[in-house]
């Protein structure tokens, strides 16, 4: 088996698919790991990236939780926890810590696996012998703007949760099947593993951005839309108005409006709110963020208005929301 994708009846293809599927990425599942509690390490992404990828300034990298628990942050950042079956990604590359339920002292990540280039796929054991948790993790690379941190297009790591979409089956069956053959130096049919499971996870989280089927990542390479929405998407707490959004992007007030509507579906401003919901929610499912903190990163000074706020965005208040979503 070669991890194909679930198959359902025909529709024609939405945007988002069809730009994702024209995204050009390359890479290898790298190193599988295996910790038990306690367990905290933390590894330099930027150091390493270009070992891995000769030339390349930043990487993408994703972690499938096979079994077990786990947090994974910034340095300085909010802890964001995974189950099993979630997958875990970092789009630009940036330094990270990792650990498990436990508090644990914190180790590099080279001093547990070799430094590559690795002949064999390298595996990582860990912990004081308690409780597992195995990781399958991978590397891309691309140049493309969905990946270029200036957009800030994706959080600097996220969580993907799949065990409830169709893809479920087809992620776990992958992982299994690149467990049992992927080797770094393979050329065969696993070496796009990496690729295939990242753009189908990109899908399952892209599925939430706002107008996400009108061409949102077309819109990440309009000249007059991509300044705009970098703006947006690196401080979403600010008070924008359309003026702002317009000196950002160098053009009037109705030449802004009429992009977004035309390319987007949405006003300016519509943009700014649902694009306000899409960040609280990934902090509601995967943080410990109380809701008034996660309505403070996302621009709202009361709780109450962001709980209506929200609750007109995706059907139901901040609370009961995360009650479904978080683990």
């Amino acid at each position: 088996m070669t991890g194909s994708a679930p198959t359902a009846a025909w529709a024609p293809p939405t945007p988002l698919v069809t730009a994702l599927e024209r995204l050009r990425l390359d890479g290898a599942i790298f190193f599988r790991a295996e910790f038990t509690e306690q367990w905290s390490f933390t590894s330099p992404l930027r150091e390493i990236t270009p070992v891995l990828h000769p030339g390349a300034t930043r990487m993408i990298l994703f972690h499938v939780i096979v079994e077990g628990r786990c947090w994974v942050s910034l340095p300085d950042g909010d802890r964001h926890w995974a189950s099993r079956g979630d997958v875990i990604v970092l789009p630009y590359g940036d330094d990270y810590l990792m650990g498990g339920v436990q508090e644990a002292e914190t180790v590099p990540i080279l001093s547990l696996i070799a430094r590559p280039p690795w002949t064999s796929m390298p595996v990582v054991e860990h912990g004081a012998g308690g409780q597992r948790t195995a990781l399958v993790c991978g590397h891309l690379h691309s140049d493309d703007a969905l990946f270029d941190p200036a957009m800030a297009a994706l959080p600097p790591v996220f969580v993907v949760r799949v065990a409830d979409t169709p893809a479920a089956h087809w992620v776990e069956a992958s992982i299994q099947y690149a467990l049992a053959t992927s080797d770094p130096s393979d050329t065969g049919s696993s070496t796009r593993l990496p690729e295939l499971l990242l753009i189908e996870v990109l899908r399952v989280h892209l599925a939430s951005t706002p107008a996400s089927e009108h061409g949102w990542i077309a819109a990440l390479r309009d000249s007059v839309l991509a300044p705009a929405m970098a703006a947006v998407h690196a401080a979403p707490n600010k008070k924008w108005t359309v003026a702002e959004l317009a000196t950002a992007a160098a053009v009037s007030r109705s030449v802004l409006d009429d992009r977004f509507r035309r390319l987007l579906g949405l006003s300016p401003i519509r943009y700014v709110t649902e694009w306000r919901m899409h960040v609280a929610a990934d902090l509601l499912a995967t943080t410990n963020l109380s809701v008034a903190a996660v309505a403070r990163r996302v621009g709202y000074v009361s709780e109450e208005a962001f709980s209506r706020a929200f609750k007109r965005s995706v059907g139901s208040p901040p609370g009961a929301w995360r009650s479904r979503h978080h683990t």
